[in-house]
C-alpha cells in the first residue's frame, strides 16, 4: 500500500504557524508517527494538502519534505491503518446523541436544534477523515436518524413533510388582501415565510395561526404544513417555495435569508447568521404575548438583515 509522509521542523517563535499546522493536521486526521512525523494514505487530495503545508512550513523558515513510501507489508499496512481508526469517536458520538436524545424534555427548542447541528457537523468532518471504514459510522447514522424524528415529533409534530412537485410561477396580483395560515408558535420557516408574504407578496394580508391545521377555516391559503397551499417541496423550505412561486429568485439577499432558513430548518451548508438570528427569535419567542408580537418583531430583524445583505451585494461604484 502506498502512503504520503510529511517529515517538518517548525520555527520555535512562529506560535501562529504552528497553531494553523496543528489545525490543518487535525482536520486532515493524519496518523501521528511521532513529533513531526505524519502519515497519509496516498491520494491526490491528500497530497495536494500535505504539499501545500511543505510550502507553508518552508516559507516561515521552517523546514518540511513530503515523501512517497510504500508499506513493506501487509502486517506492516495493517499497523499503519490502525493509525486511522476512528471506532473510539463514533462511539463517543454516539454516547453524545444519546445523551441528547435522554435529556431532550428538559432542553429548549433552540438548544437542541444547535446541538443536533452540531453532531451531523462532527459526524461529517469525521467521515471525511474515515479513510479505512472504522466501525461505528452506520450505528451514528441511526442514531441521528432516531434523535431528528424525536426533535421533530417533541418540538415540531405537525412539521410538514416534503413534496415532489414542480413549482408554479404566479402572480402577486393575485394575492392580495388574502387571509394566510398556519401553525401557532412561530419558528425558523414560519416566521420568515409570514414577514416574506407580508413584505413582498401581499400588501395587505391577514394572519391566522392555528392549533390544528386541519381545522383551518374554508378561504384561507395555508403555509407550512401538509396540504397547505405552500408547503416544502423538494430540497426547498417553505420560505424558499414561495421565493421561487413569486418570482423573487432573482433578489440575491432574499437567497442569503433562504440559505439561512435552510440551515436552521432542514439542515445544510452553514450560515454566518444563523447562530444570532436564531438567537433572537428564540427570545423574542419567550418574551412575545401572541404570534402577531412575534411577528411584528422578527420582522423588523429579517428587515434589517435584508438591508444589510442588499447593500453587501451591491455592485461596487467605479
Amino acid at each position: 500500500m502506498d502512503w504520503l509522509l510529511l517529515i517538518s521542523t517548525l520555527p520555535g517563535q512562529n506560535g501562529a504557524l504552528r497553531v494553523s499546522v496543528w489545525r490543518t493536521l487535525k482536520s486532515l486526521g493524519v496518523g501521528n508517527l511521532r513529533d513531526g512525523a505524519y502519515l497519509l494514505p496516498d491520494r491526490p487530495d491528500l497530497a495536494a494538502a500535505f504539499e501545500a503545508l511543505e510550502r507553508d512550513v518552508v516559507n516561515s523558515g521552517g523546514t518540511a519534505y513530503v515523501f512517497r513510501i510504500h508499506g513493506r507489508s501487509d502486517d506492516e499496512d495493517a499497523r499503519l491503518c490502525a493509525l486511522f481508526d476512528r471506532s473510539e469517536e463514533f462511539a463517543s458520538l454516539s454516547r453524545t446523541a444519546q445523551e441528547l436524545s435522554a435529556n431532550l424534555g428538559t432542553c429548549s427548542e433552540a438548544d437542541v436544534r444547535r446541538s443536533i447541528r452540531q453532531l451531523r457537523r462532527d459526524r461529517a468532518a469525521l467521515e471525511a477523515i474515515d479513510y479505512f471504514g472504522s466501525r461505528g459510522l452506520d450505528g451514528v447514522a441511526r442514531i441521528l436518524e432516531k434523535l431528528e424524528l424525536q426533535i421533530v415529533r417533541t418540538f415540531s409534530p405537525d412539521e410538514p413533510s416534503a413534496i415532489d412537485a414542480t413549482i408554479k410561477r404566479l402572480s402577486r396580483k393575485d394575492f392580495q388582501n388574502r387571509r394566510w395560515a398556519t401553525r401557532r408558535h412561530l419558528w425558523v420557516d414560519r416566521v420568515a415565510s409570514a414577514w416574506l408574504i407580508r413584505r413582498f407578496i401581499d400588501d395587505h394580508p391577514t394572519f391566522m395561526w392555528l392549533d390544528d391545521p386541519k381545522q383551518r377555516p374554508n378561504g384561507t391559503l395555508g403555509f407550512d404544513f401538509d396540504d397547505a397551499d405552500f408547503t416544502h417541496v423538494n430540497h426547498l423550505t417553505t420560505f424558499e417555495a414561495l421565493v421561487l412561486a413569486f418570482d423573487l429568485d432573482e433578489d440575491r439577499a432574499l437567497a442569503r435569508i433562504g440559505a439561512m432558513v435552510q440551515y436552521l430548518d432542514v439542515g445544510g451548508a452553514p450560515a454566518p447568521e444563523a447562530a444570532g438570528f436564531e438567537a433572537i427569535l428564540s427570545g423574542m419567542r419567550d418574551r412575545a404575548a401572541d404570534d402577531d408580537e412575534l411577528l411584528d418583531g422578527m420582522s423588523a430583524i429579517l428587515d434589517a438583515l435584508h438591508a444589510s445583505f442588499k447593500s453587501a451585494l451591491a455592485p461596487v461604484a467605479r
